[in-house]
């Protein structure tokens, strides 16, 4: 599996996203990615309440422990790389977390437009 250039949306290094809870495709702390995560886990957000049950409504509960895979669930403020096309249906329905854009990977932009992510963005001034 080859990981993808480590770049964010501003063509920047990636910084990471989550050491605790440990975050990615690769469970590297960044939204790293490669051709085989289909998903494209490479929008790193702060997760609220309000997303944790959007996307449980969605079938993916992200809150509930995982012992097995050694994932504590999320709770709302933890840092978490998302799926882009997850994130973008949420933003469509009003349930988007914000957003880390210097943690969010370049291949975000191949389903996100950059003007949607600048409105959501936590780490711009």
């Amino acid at each position: 599996m080859e990981i993808d250039k480590s770049v964010n949306v501003f063509g920047d290094p990636l910084v990471p996203c989550s050491l605790d809870p440990k975050t990615g495709f690769f469970r590297d702390g960044c939204c790293n990615t490669c051709n085989e995560d289909l998903g494209s886990h490479t929008v790193c957000v702060a997760v609220t309440d309000k997303f944790l049950a959007f996307s449980r409504s969605r079938g993916n509960d992200l809150s509930t422990p995982i012992e097995e895979f050694n994932f504590p669930g999320l709770k709302e403020g933890d840092r978490w790389c998302l799926c882009a096309a997850r994130w973008l249906e949420a933003e469509k329905l009003d349930m988007a977390p914000r957003v880390f854009l210097q943690s969010t990977h370049v291949k975000a932009l191949e389903i996100i437009p950059m003007q949607i992510l600048r409105r959501y963005a936590l780490d711009l001034l």
